[in-house]
């Protein structure tokens, strides 16, 4: 893609999101989720592959969906209600309709089936996109949500962590792996969200620190599939050392700095009464663990027998830049001990 036209579609990104974010009035909310849609739609379909075209069709389709929903939710409210502000979406009937759109826009479960999908057909770059910054203006809108119908929320949460488990365990692709990884993550975040705003956004910054270490690894090494990443020691050893550890902080293990937002989720839920909610989501975390565990040792624990790639090419200068990898991969594995000052700050 040219750089200009990059430029404008990245632009396009900025734009959405920061509409969204800055918007309390619905239809300008709405505006910003649709520039957001319409600027990632080019960067998947560059390629001109297609599975790339393909993906940008189910994507468009999906979000068109959620989009119809929460402009019917907004409508709906303001005509039962007499109130255009999402900060006043109290008619119960809208309030679901408009979880269940933002549900699907992010991925949520059960509303997840096209997430996996979509990603596979991307290069890694834009999945990354798609990932990450494609959260935050579905995210903005629900921090606006005057409140949380628990019967909604909780089933969706509680099944995202559940499925996000349950189905990267029999995938082969990476792209499918960081695709039910997202989808239990979110369903960490949608969780704690209900709960405390402070915890649910050091979770989702947790998870774009370490879903960017990830995402830019596997570039790197241009791995898409499990097989692939036993050629990574030829390629960057040192990344290769590195990674089994994010994917042990992206499952939440200590010492590693994924432990701190589930830990404090955790403690969260109890504090609100909420054991057994808690010990549930404890349990799908060892599901995500396991995939992520498989993960690492084809990375460290099996080799290449195709000798044509391991010729050393970690001696020649790398071509990418690496100041954002080095920085997620820090943030990912050394900020355990910041925990405390973390959270004084998030409590003031």
């Amino acid at each position: 893609m040219h750089p200009t036209l990059f430029l404008l579609f990245a632009t396009g990104l900025a734009l959405g999101t920061i509409t969204a974010f800055s918007s309390s009035h619905w239809f300008l909310a709405w505006m910003g989720l649709e520039i957001g849609t319409l600027a990632i739609l080019p960067l998947m379909a560059q390629r001109h592959h297609p599975r790339g075209v393909e993906a940008a069709t189910k994507y468009f389709i999906v979000q068109a969906i959620g989009a119809a929903a929460i402009l019917f939710a907004t409508i709906t409210n303001g005509w039962d209600m007499g109130f255009w502000n999402l900060d006043h979406l109290t008619d119960p009937l809208a309030s679901a309709i408009f979880t269940l759109g933002i549900a699907l826009k992010m991925g949520l479960a059960p509303l997840h089936t096209w997430v996996p999908e979509v990603l596979q057909g991307l290069d890694l770059t834009t999945g990354l996109i798609l990932s990450t910054w494609q959260k935050l203006a579905p995210f903005a809108l629900l921090l606006q949500l005057p409140s949380f119908d628990p019967f909604i929320m909780l089933p969706l949460c509680l099944l995202s962590a559940l499925v996000g488990g349950w189905g990267g365990m029999n995938q082969t692709q990476l792209r499918k792996v960081l695709a039910y990884s997202s989808i239990a993550h979110l369903g960490w975040i949608t969780l704690v969200l209900q709960y405390s705003t402070s915890f649910a956004l050091l979770a989702l910054l947790t998870y774009f620190a370490t879903t960017f270490a990830t995402f830019l690894t596997f570039k790197l090494n241009d791995s898409t599939t499990i097989n692939q990443l036993s050629y990574s020691w030829a390629k960057t050893p040192v990344l290769t050392s590195c990674l089994p550890l994010i994917m042990f902080s992206l499952a939440g293990l200590p010492p590693l700095f994924g432990f701190t937002p589930k830990w404090l989720i955790l403690q969260t839920l109890v504090n609100h009464d909420f054991s057994l909610v808690a010990t549930l989501m404890a349990l799908t975390a060892l599901l995500s663990l396991f995939f992520y565990m498989r993960l690492a040792f084809a990375m460290t624990l099996t080799m290449s027998h195709n000798d044509t790639l391991g010729v050393s090419p970690w001696r020649l200068s790398p071509t990418q830049d690496m100041l954002i990898l080095a920085t997620t991969i820090t943030i990912s594995l050394l900020s355990l001990p910041l925990t405390p000052v973390i959270v004084f700050l998030l409590s003031r």
